[in-house]
């Protein structure tokens, strides 16, 4: 099975960044604000999706989102602007 990390942006601008195998179909929960819907976004819209990326693994797509989490604003603001060349390569 192919993993995705991607980065949402809220309407004030926050980016979110998540795991998922089906990058649209969690998108749009997200947007539902429903209960699958992550609770750091509900409420939070409208979202727009930035960023999605093929990662590999599940254990792979782990170990990144853990990464890019801790990352600086500044740091995600260019990954959603570069693209995938700036995630670490593994």
């Amino acid at each position: 099975m192919q993993w995705f990390i991607y980065l949402i942006r809220t309407h004030s601008g926050t980016l979110y960044t998540g795991i998922t195998l089906d990058v649209y179909r969690r998108f749009a929960e997200h947007q539902s604000g429903g209960l699958k819907a992550a609770k750091a976004l509900r409420g939070r819209g409208p979202l727009a999706l930035e960023f999605y990326c093929a990662v590999g693994s599940k254990g792979e797509a782990l170990k990144l989102e853990a990464a890019v989490k801790k990352w600086p604003k500044l740091k995600k603001e260019a990954l959603v602007h570069q693209g995938a060349s700036m995630l670490p390569v593994n």
